[in-house]
């Protein structure tokens, strides 16, 4: 009986700590984003991989691929004070990535629209 009670807190335990660790979609509006754009307080990074920014990027957003932030690379921020807003084609892949980086200190806000999302709402793409 006690092995089943130690079992069983321990997948309890288990399952509070991963629902607490899990990042979610940001509730900022693409209008509060594009205003903490412009002055700076943010900055947008695309999680998506190089083939998918080559067919296609925002304007001022920076690559960070997925796939590196899984090997250790982090965004190139003046200070962790500066909010991360990050994006990929349909907001999947955003929420490992926002997870990782939250992981390491950063302020990393996951966006749920994707990339064709973000030019029909007024991202500007780069030329």
């Amino acid at each position: 009986m006690t092995y089943l009670r130690t079992i069983t807190a321990a997948t309890l335990l288990l399952l509070v700590t991963l629902s607490a660790s899990a990042a979610e979609h940001t509730k900022d509006t693409l209008e509060q984003v594009k205003k903490r754009l412009a002055d700076k307080t943010a900055v947008l990074i695309d999680v998506r991989e190089q083939r998918e920014w080559n067919a296609g990027h925002l304007k001022n957003a920076s690559l960070v691929p997925l796939s590196k932030i899984r090997k250790g690379t982090n965004p190139k921020v003046t200070s962790k004070d500066v909010i991360i807003y990050c994006h990929c084609r349909s907001g999947g892949r955003v929420i490992p990535a926002a997870d990782i980086l939250q992981k390491r200190g950063f302020d990393v806000r996951p966006l749920k629209a994707g990339f064709e999302d973000l030019l029909k709402a007024g991202f500007k793409p780069a030329k």
